[in-house]
């Protein structure tokens, strides 16, 4: 069968086409960024596009030409300078039903979610709803697969946080610890979608899969803290009024392009529990602990988890030390020309190289703080660090004698600028 994978680069798209791959079929995997896709999982065919931009049945029937069956990954949380809600999870997707029948598609796998619940009206999970009862209404084969949090070897978004919270030193802070949560590995997920394409998994199907238990949040870390090799810690209680400050913060961040775990929508979702009803649950598939246990994790599982809580502090650091560094070169500009001046540089000569020194570190602080622009912004600062370096030494060579070493203290920013370079990608 030749399968599309929306969503192929996410963190359940990549598993599936992987493991479709395994099983013969012939799969093409659909993200906008494929470069490092490609690299991972070459023998799969990766397609660039944004479905964003698949806005229309036309624009779907090209894409899915020559293919059987479509399975949608594809999921966003919130909208941020990358992300719209709407556009992907539901006039996306009402487009690609209208164009299924005519392009001869025989099946659409909808990995969906629980939809109900406390964060029911939220637009992350109204839109699934509405696309989900669009599929129905379509006349399309289809099965939808709602699972709960879902483990894999990897991490991301939800199942990344919950590491992170595992790793944090002496104790585990927790908001709702008592919150109710089921589980699915990544194994019994992919498993679920290849019997959807296979026949069986009955058509029409609308399924939610989670193992047979119901975990509190504070037992589910602490069986990831025990799968990282850390000893037990105490839960620290926080508050909710600093949980929704916190939310209101990555929501903020997520304007400027992060995709935090701590959005309004995420905290919302989970204060409610991510559980169905009982009857749904089946004894048959993995628990979380069987999940973590089939594969132990190593030191990269746990630099990951602890580096996770670390990144934004890592981030605003770096950001911030550059812009004050501009802010009080322009604050003190009679001094920072004078500087200029008396290592003999013209008057007029040393003002435009103060200005343009200290606009160069307030934007680049900025940069590294806006996603889109942040990997370039680190480049520049370590080349422009060494450029002063160089231009100090040159000009000034006695600043590396001075007490309080200004010209040292530029290596540890180099140093956190590469940090924040090396944990910039997200998946």
């Amino acid at each position: 069968m030749r399968i599309l994978i929306l969503g192929g680069s996410g963190f359940i798209g990549i598993a599936v086409a992987k493991a479709l791959s395994d099983r013969g079929h012939a799969v093409a995997a659909l993200a906008r960024d494929v470069e490092a896709a490609s690299r991972r999982l070459p023998r799969i065919d990766w397609i660039a596009a944004d479905l964003v931009d698949l806005a229309t049945p036309d624009a779907w029937i090209a894409m899915l030409k020559g293919f059987d069956a479509v399975v949608n990954c594809a999921g966003v949380l919130q909208d941020t300078a990358r992300d719209d809600v709407a556009k992907v999870q539901e006039r996306a997707m009402r487009a690609l039903y209208e164009a299924a029948a005519p392009a001869g598609l025989r099946m659409i796998v909808q990995v969906s979610a629980r939809t109900g619940g406390s964060g029911g009206g939220t637009p992350f999970l109204a839109t699934k709803r509405r696309a989900d009862d669009a599929l129905k209404a379509s006349g399309i084969p289809f099965v939808i697969l709602r699972p709960a949090v879902v483990i894999g070897r990897n991490a991301y978004g939800g199942s990344a946080l919950l590491r992170a919270l595992a790793a944090f030193p002496r104790v585990t802070p927790l908001v709702h610890a008592e919150t109710p949560m089921q589980f699915l590995s990544m194994d019994d997920l992919v498993s679920a979608v290849a019997d959807s394409l296979d026949g069986t998994m009955a058509s029409g199907s609308d399924l939610y899969l989670a193992a047979g238990e119901t975990l509190t949040l504070a037992q589910a870390v602490s069986l990831h803290r025990r799968w990282l090799g850390l000893p037990e810690a105490p839960v620290l209680h926080v508050p909710a009024v600093i949980a929704g400050s916190t939310s209101l913060i990555a929501d903020l961040l997520g304007r400027l392009g992060w995709r935090s775990p701590l959005r309004s929508t995420a905290m919302l979702v989970a204060r409610g529990g991510v559980t169905g009803d009982t009857e749904t649950a089946d004894d048959r598939l993995a628990t979380l602990a069987e999940t973590l246990a089939i594969n132990p994790a190593g030191v990269q599982d746990l630099w990951f988890a602890r580096l996770y809580l670390a990144k934004p502090l890592v981030f605003g650091t770096v950001a911030a030390f550059w812009i004050a560094s501009g802010v009080i070169a322009l604050a003190g500009w009679s001094a920072s020309a004078g500087q200029l001046s008396a290592a003999g540089f013209p008057p007029a000569a040393a003002a435009v190289v103060t200005l343009t020194t200290s606009l160069a570190d307030i934007l680049l602080g900025v940069g590294a703080v806006v996603r889109r622009f942040a990997s370039a912004a680190l480049k520049g600062m370590i080349g422009l660090s060494v450029i002063y370096l160089l231009a100090a030494t040159a000009l000034t060579p006695e600043l590396w004698l001075e007490p309080l070493g200004p010209l040292v203290k530029v290596f540890p920013s180099i140093v956190l600028a590469l940090v924040a370079l090396a944990i910039l990608e997200e998946r």
